[in-house]
């Protein structure tokens, strides 16, 4: 591979439309922030412009971070990729287990209408994704190993839409191997009880919901553009301004609104936080925890802070060995 297929190949998100950072998805963004602040918050037209292209945010020490991890990481993905077990190794053994299995045949409702099962294809399969990125994102959260490493995408001060790519390289690898299990679960239980019916609502290759997602702003999540729904929606999905939310400082914002797209898992689990009127938040975190800039300690603190807490567990674990047990009469 030459260098300029190397550079064309880390630069490629841009021109996916499968990927949340395709042009046409951010131009759409742009157009949504533009209409927010003219029509919604009554800016003017220059204020508008001043806000949505703000030096302060896209030149920041943090945003300049965020572009030289979205690089490095990019070209660790080219390398990794190849070696991760993939969603096809996991439909296929789920596929064998289900033939092996008696309570149920093959193809049993391979009569059902074919709209009807390729849209109840399309919305489990977008559901179950969702369902494991929260689940994953708020275990990253309560296990201190994985916050350690998660932690990196807070440590973002300024917020653009490269700020998802602002990810520990192994925090990059449980979301690939996440997206495996929920893609390679649902397609092996669905040709097995469907058949050939079984079939994806796409838009330019896209599940049809994960279009609409990113063409009404997914972009603006990470951003310095505060958009809130109506409090009813906010309870079904996720708004730019409660993702916000999720990257305060503010201790009454911390673990809250841990869903991607959809609200109801927070709201099922009690981390919803519905969006505010503020204007400005604060995003990062203490400098003794984590950078916002420095590249060297964003790659390597979250091993020595992994460290720290083996060696801690490890002594509270050797403190109870060696505590005398008192004998029971």
């Amino acid at each position: 591979m030459d260098l300029t297929q190397t550079f064309a190949t880390v630069f490629s998100d841009f021109a996916d439309p499968k990927k949340r950072i395709f042009v046409g998805y951010l131009a759409l963004s742009l157009l949504i922030a533009f209409l927010w602040l003219l029509f919604v918050k009554r800016r003017s037209l220059r204020e508008t412009f001043a806000r949505v292209f703000d030096r302060k945010v896209f030149f920041s020490k943090s945003a300049l971070a965020d572009y030289q991890i979205f690089v490095i990481n990019r070209a660790f993905t080219l390398f990794i990729s190849p070696l991760l077990i993939t969603q096809v190794a996991i439909a296929t053994a789920i596929y064998f287990a289900l033939h092996r299995q008696s309570f149920i045949s093959s193809g049993v409702f391979s009569d059902a209408n074919k709209a009807l099962v390729v849209a109840l294809f399309s919305v489990t399969l977008f559901v179950m994704d969702d369902l494991t990125k929260y689940l994953l994102h708020r275990w990253m959260h309560k296990w201190p190993p994985l916050w350690s490493i998660h932690k990196v995408h807070h440590s973002a001060e300024t917020l653009t839409p490269i700020t998802v790519y602002r990810v520990h390289p192994f925090e990059g690898v449980l979301y690939g191997l996440r997206s495996a299990f929920a893609q390679g679960l649902v397609l092996p239980v669905f040709i097995f009880a469907f058949g050939n019916t079984v079939d994806l609502y796409t838009v330019v290759g896209v599940n049809v919901l994960v279009f609409v997602f990113h063409v009404t702003g997914s972009n603006l999540r990470h951003s310095h553009i505060n958009i809130s729904y109506w409090p009813w929606l906010e309870r079904v999905l996720i708004s730019p301004a409660q993702h916000q939310l999720h990257h305060s400082t503010a201790e009454r914002h911390f673990d809250k609104n841990f869903g991607a797209a959809l609200a109801i898992w927070d709201w099922l689990f009690g981390s919803l936080h519905l969006s505010e009127q503020e204007e400005e938040l604060t995003f990062g975190l203490p400098p003794e925890e984590a950078s916002a800039a420095n590249l060297l300690d964003i790659y390597l603190r979250p091993f020595s802070d992994t460290w720290r807490y083996i060696k801690r567990r490890s002594k509270k674990v050797a403190k109870l060995l060696r505590t005398p047990q008192r004998k029971t009469e």
